[in-house]
């Protein structure tokens, strides 16, 4: 994730300096947080990596506590919102189902679970959930909580024309994100970044999968 504060922060020189500020503790936050652990991470480290003092963190954002809190926070938001730009997308009234629904797959990898706000959010949920379980309720409020019902409704337009044979678009959701993101799991359990050269193969691989479960048969 080395890469990933500037990635995060391309847009960052454009913001006033007091939001470039906060931005760069944010970025920074994140990395340490992700290849650290929260206990491993150092408000000294993030300091360095920001470019900022060490006051001027406790200033802006307070403790390592209050800091990750506040990191987990906008970085469920913004990958919340890139998923929803995302979804707007997706093909309601598709002339080739299974090709049209491969391509938002691919979008949904490249710009949503594959962006380093859905990477570092992954392994933050695995490696810190346990340690945080009331802060990832709020990871859970605006990511799958809004996620999946979206991508269910999705689904359900698409059974009312008459595309996909649905009994619970709920669960219909739930298994469609599960196949998009199995490789993802384990690619991130390896420590290993998924290429782009991979991403419309696993989109194929999911939604061929899908539709074969959930495909109206004519």
């Amino acid at each position: 994730m080395k890469n990933s504060s500037a990635e995060r922060s391309q847009d960052q020189d454009t913001w006033p300096p007091a939001q470039n500020k906060r931005q760069a503790i944010l970025n920074a936050a994140a990395d340490i947080f992700a290849e650290e652990g929260f206990a491993g991470a150092s408000i000294d480290a993030i300091a360095v990596r920001a470019g900022v003092s060490r006051q001027t963190i406790y200033n802006q954002l307070g403790d390592k506590d209050n800091l990750f809190k506040v990191v987990v926070t906008e970085i469920t938001e913004r990958s919340t919102a890139g998923f929803f730009r995302v979804l707007d997308t997706f093909p309601v009234a598709p002339q080739d189902l299974e090709k049209e629904l491969t391509e938002f797959s691919a979008r949904l990898l490249r710009k949503a679970m594959c962006d380093p706000n859905g990477r570092w959010l992954r392994k933050l949920v695995e490696t810190e959930g346990t340690r945080f379980p009331k802060l990832f309720e709020t990871w859970k409020e605006y990511g799958p909580g809004k996620k999946y019902p979206a991508v269910a409704a999705r689904l359900a337009q698409l059974a009312l024309a008459g595309y996909l044979d649905l009994d619970d678009p709920a669960l219909a959701a739930r298994q469609y994100m599960a196949l998009l993101g199995a490789d993802l799991r384990i690619d991130q359990q390896l420590g290993r970044q998924t290429p782009e050269s991979e991403i419309d193969q696993m989109a194929a691989n999911a939604t061929r999968t899908f539709l074969r479960a959930f495909a109206r048969r004519h």
